[in-house]
């Protein structure tokens, strides 16, 4: 596995465990189509995201890796105030989760999750539903090549 798919599991893992106590909690997916429906509790998908920057480190060889990976988090909801409470609530609860083990379990040496962009999005079936994209920066070190 590598140092990049150890990360971002890590990530997955740390927000399964922290979201699964609210009730209701929502569903956690990684890298997967969002259904059609929202669930209650709403949905938070990571996404893999891409690498920001690879800085070589001499003596021994070693690359520094900036990875920002994306969590979606969507909620439906009657009305925009319903919503709105939900989405802040889940935004809060995934920030506290990546704040209290900030090497998710030595994956990393730091992740660092930042502002959400939000967006009102239709969904079948929901009156409407809100939505918000939180990019989460993950900070590692690969030893030789950068892409291993």
């Amino acid at each position: 596995m590598s140092a990049r798919e150890a990360a971002i599991a890590a990530l997955h893992s740390r927000l399964v465990a922290s979201l699964a106590v609210r009730n209701p909690a929502p569903v956690v997916l990684r890298g997967e189509t969002i259904p059609q429906r929202i669930p209650a509790g709403g949905l938070v998908v990571l996404r893999d995201g891409e690498t920001v920057e690879e800085t070589p480190i001499l003596s021994p060889l070693a690359w520094q890796i900036e990875h920002r990976a994306e969590v979606e988090v969507t909620v439906a909801g009657a009305t925009p105030t319903t919503r709105n409470t939900l989405l802040d609530a889940l935004l809060v609860d995934i920030a506290a989760a990546i704040a209290a083990n900030r090497t998710l379990g030595g994956a990393v040496e730091w992740a660092q999750p930042g502002s959400a962009a939000f967006e009102d999005v239709e969904f079948e079936g929901a009156a409407a539903a809100r939505a918000a994209a939180i990019p989460v920066t993950l900070w590692f070190t690969v030893a030789g090549s950068p892409l291993a």
